[in-house]
């Protein structure tokens, strides 16, 4: 089995479900509800959701570490619109899928590290860092926005084979 073209095929699979999902986000949808107060507004899981298939995918592909200092304030992107959002999604993943095709086999046996505040969060092989951190992150993500969704009485459209709306 090549690895490589499995994974490029996985993730080429998971992001048209994962597009199909954001563009399910009504236009009119107010990016600041909250299905509970613990939980992220819409805007900012549907912002952490593109930084998965972006930002993220792209760093854990073309460095070797990510490092912060503690006094490191994160600027979590939260789209001003859905049409926003969706450009912003196929816009980072042409280049995350070039520096996917362009990930050698060694490449993924290496260390990558997550660090913040000089404490290090993640240091395992990148290829495990892109299934976990990117991949899986993903798919955690995606489901959670169904259930906002389902909670806002939206369609929900089918990513492992149909939804119920669509039965």
């Amino acid at each position: 089995m090549d690895f490589q073209k499995e994974l490029l095929a996985e993730y080429d699979r998971e992001t048209a479900k994962t597009r199909k999902m954001l563009e399910a986000i009504p236009a009119d949808a107010d990016f600041n509800y909250k299905p509970h107060p613990k939980s992220m507004a819409l805007g900012r899981l549907a912002g952490h959701i593109t930084d998965m298939t972006g930002d993220w995918a792209l760093h854990t592909l073309t460095l070797d570490k990510l490092e912060f200092p503690a006094d490191h304030k994160w600027e979590q992107y939260v789209p001003a619109s859905k049409a926003a959002l969706l450009e912003k999604f196929d816009r980072e993943l042409v280049g995350v899928r070039e520096a996917l095709v362009a990930t050698t086999p060694a490449k993924w046996d290496e260390h990558w590290q997550f660090i913040f505040g000089g404490q290090k969060w993640i240091d395992e092989p990148r290829g495990q860092v892109f299934r976990d951190m990117v991949m899986n992150h993903l798919v955690h993500h995606r489901a959670q926005l169904g259930v906002y969704l389902r909670l806002l009485d939206k369609p929900i459209p089918g990513t492992y084979g149909p939804s119920a709306d669509e039965m």
